[in-house]
């Protein structure tokens, strides 16, 4: 057993300053796995060193999408290591060999978190549920499933079930989305409305927005340069502006 920060110190540099000097990678296999059972920001930290392991070194780990699964919860949009994590996601789940359920698992809890999820995050996870979505057609049915959520009288997904074959996930659908169409900020709300047409099939490039932040988007809606909206259809006339003003006569406007 080892002090959190210490945990956090030695994953951190693990995967680029340790593992590609070692004669023997795969004598680190007990340390990570362990490491990625713990939970928090442990796992996701240890998420690097296990990739190369199974990348590299051929390491079979039964139970990893089960754990990757588990990982989700509500504070994954906001931790500090958010940008590592969704990047080595995308990685795991960019195989055509995987199940459409456990693919169906990962789309519908990530839409389901993201209904609380703050709006920088949200123009990263919308892009990369789409990219998902183009990686694995058997998952579309969650979007085009005849009647929608509007015939279903309750959500059949599960979202506490742990082990993502047994979540239900492809017999639901994603109203979530649909919820965030009406966002209050206007770009999640656009990018929201991208599942009502046919997607394109060029994957979106999320690198750029892995790292965006709650500063950088505010900095882009102040810099935008305001639009004149006209507030009135007829220019105003003397006080009251009604067209046969008698104060018009008397008084002006400037």
């Amino acid at each position: 057993q080892l002090p959190t920060g210490l945990y956090k110190k030695v994953l951190v540099i693990l995967h680029d300053s340790v593992l590609p000097y070692m004669n023997e990678p795969t004598l680190m296999m007990d340390f990570l796995t362990v490491a990625y059972g713990i939970g928090g920001a442990i796992s996701l930290l240890a998420l690097n060193g296990l990739f190369i392991l199974i990348h590299r070194h051929n390491l079979e780990y039964p139970d990893f999408y089960k754990k990757l699964y588990s990982l989700l919860d509500p504070s994954i949009y906001h931790v500090k290591y958010r940008a590592r994590f969704f990047h080595l996601t995308d990685l795991f789940l960019s195989s055509s060999h995987l199940p459409a359920y456990l693919v169906a698992a990962f789309i519908k809890r990530l839409a389901r978190l993201a209904l609380t999820a703050p709006p920088e995050a949200l123009l990263m996870i919308i892009p990369f549920i789409c990219n998902l979505f183009r990686r694995h057609p058997a998952c579309r049915v969650l979007v085009h499933r005849p009647g929608g959520p509007a015939d279903m009288s309750e959500d059949p997904y599960v979202m506490e079930e742990e082990e993502p074959s047994q979540s239900r996930a492809l017999e639901s659908s994603l109203w979530e989305i649909q919820s965030l169409q009406n966002h209050y900020h206007p770009d999640v709300a656009k990018a929201a409305a991208v599942l009502n047409q046919s997607l394109s099939e060029m994957e979106d490039d999320i690198s750029g927005l892995l790292e965006l932040s709650a500063y950088e988007l505010f900095d882009k809606e102040v810099k935008k340069k305001a639009v004149d909206v006209p507030l009135e259809f007829e220019q105003v006339r003397g006080l009251f502006g009604k067209k046969n003003d008698i104060f018009a006569e008397h008084f002006s406007l400037d």
